[in-house]
């Protein structure tokens, strides 16, 4: 499934002429289409976030949400968890991991399930 958030509304995309068809919306879903069964149970949807700028891969773990971030330009792919409440110093998110963009979409899910599962974030 896939979600898009605009303006502080979130809505369903559903395929087709609502899905965005540009490089990173077809990275993320190459990318999730090589997630193993354990992260599709954990609720692997992409996002498209307008408001803070990102696609990516978002999992509802048993920590809360964590997003793989996908990268525009030369930057890195992040995995940030994303909290539920700005912690005492105004933080909404924290950036565990992050990797260069020199691996295909199958490395990429690999490194992002493997991250997951050995720190205890998927049930």
């Amino acid at each position: 499934m896939e979600i898009q958030i605009s303006d502080g509304i979130v809505r369903r995309v559903r395929g087709g002429k609502d899905a965005p068809m540009n490089g990173l919306a077809i990275q993320a879903r190459t990318i999730a289409n090589f997630l193993p069964l354990i992260c599709q149970r954990a609720g692997g949807n992409i996002v498209h976030n307008s408001d803070a700028n990102y696609t990516g891969i978002r999992f509802d773990t048993k920590v809360g949400p964590v997003v793989l971030e996908m990268p525009t330009g030369d930057r890195p792919y992040r995995l940030v968890h994303e909290l539920p409440e700005p912690d005492e110093t105004g933080r909404t998110e924290v950036e565990m991991r992050r990797f260069p963009q020199i691996y295909r979409p199958r490395g990429v899910a690999h490194i992002t399930a493997e991250f997951l599962q050995s720190r205890g974030f998927l049930k």
